[in-house]
């Protein structure tokens, strides 16, 4: 049988290794040289903005919400499909969630359900660029500046991303990055936020180490309330291996989503039932090769089969809303169809860096083969 093929792994070439001992050796493993040098490069790279690292993608959006003042009363637009991080991070500041059903093919949040949500407590809108797929830019940050909205772009899975030939986090307003362990480049855990000056730049500072300003060889003051979300040397070591591979990776990925469509075939989705996403190899970065399951088959069962195949799938996500503490909140069944449906049915198939298109094809036939196992027991 062959090997197992998971849904997703990482890649960590020898020199990057190589860095993380020198890192070590070097006796400065905490914040320090490496961490201001990814972040020299992220910013050349989002051009010239200012950058900052954290420990995680999840503490970027919570600064990036106190930065902009968001807090009790205020409420905050997201989609119900994504990590729940992205709705935690709005209670975590004491404001309320609001949820905007999806765009059934983008499976991103409906810009035109989003505009509708906006009441005069709206004080921001988290939009998330799921697998890696921008929304229409152009479109949601004119809704942002006609409702007077500040935007906290969740671009975890958008590294190498684009829109109109921009990279995403080059324009607009806070973005947010996330370098976990299955994301398209790795620090094995972080993340980073792009912000629009150096004031905001100095107060991201501040609220990822205590809230804590220096000055001199024994000053320190502290004015804000902040946290522990600083990233170590050892995790920037591992992030500038990663980064100066960026183009290759996303390279490598558009050329494994753009096999998948040609060995799965253009009649896939009426032969099997099955939804494919959007085929888009200018702006989309591919961390996700997603489909969306018809209903003779439930997720776990695919997911099994596949399993017995020996090739690991993903779901990204279940629907928040629908969690006990969001429950609990007042969400319930029905609110989101759209949510709702593409949360039950949709699953992740393998796809990073060092896959190859022999394993894309393994996937395709393996995957007919389940659909059209379970389309003959119904």
């Amino acid at each position: 049988m062959n090997t197992f093929l998971p849904f997703s792994k990482p890649t960590i070439d020898e020199a990057t290794i190589a860095s993380v001992a020198d890192t070590l050796r070097s006796g400065w493993i905490t914040s320090g040289p490496k961490v201001q040098e990814f972040e020299k490069q992220l910013s050349a790279y989002f051009g010239g903005r200012p950058v900052r690292t954290f420990n995680s993608g999840t503490c970027t959006m919570e600064i990036a919400l106190r930065i902009a003042g968001i807090g009790a009363g205020d409420e905050v637009i997201t989609t119900p499909i994504s990590w729940v991080a992205t709705a935690n991070v709005i209670l975590e500041v004491g404001a309320t969630p609001v949820f905007a059903d999806i765009d059934p093919v983008t499976r991103n949040i409906d810009l035109d359900k989003l505009e509708a949500a906006i009441t005069k407590r709206t004080k921001a809108i988290i939009p998330v660029f799921l697998a890696g797929k921008p929304l229409d830019m152009d479109r949601l940050y004119a809704i942002a500046t006609r409702h007077k909205l500040r935007v906290i772009e969740d671009a975890a899975q958008a590294i190498g991303s684009t829109w109109k030939g921009k990279p995403i986090g080059s324009f607009g307003d806070f973005v947010s990055f996330s370098f976990q362990a299955n994301k398209n480049i790795t620090t094995s855990e972080g993340g980073c936020l792009v912000l629009n000056n150096a004031a905001e730049a100095t107060l991201a500072e501040k609220y990822r180490l205590q809230g804590v300003t220096r000055s001199g060889w024994d000053g320190i003051e502290v004015d804000v309330l902040g946290g522990k979300y600083n990233m170590t040397d050892i995790a920037a070591a591992i992030g500038l291996g990663q980064f100066s591979k960026l183009n290759d990776i996303t390279a490598q990925r558009r050329k494994l989503a753009r096999h998948y469509f040609t060995t799965l075939g253009k009649d896939f989705e009426k032969q099997t039932g099955a939804q494919l996403p959007p085929e888009d190899y200018e702006n989309t970065n591919w961390h996700l090769f997603q489909i969306v399951l018809p209903d003779r088959i439930t997720r776990a069962d695919f997911m099994a089969r596949m399993k017995d195949k020996n090739i690991g799938i993903g779901f990204h996500y279940a629907p928040i809303h629908l969690f006990k503490l969001y429950r609990a909140l007042g969400f319930k069944e029905g609110m989101f169809p759209v949510a709702e449906r593409v949360g039950r049915q949709i699953v992740s198939l393998p796809m990073f860096y060092a896959m190859n298109e022999g394993d894309v094809e393994r996937v395709s036939v393996a995957m007919r083969e389940v659909l059209a196992v379970s389309s003959n027991s119904h």
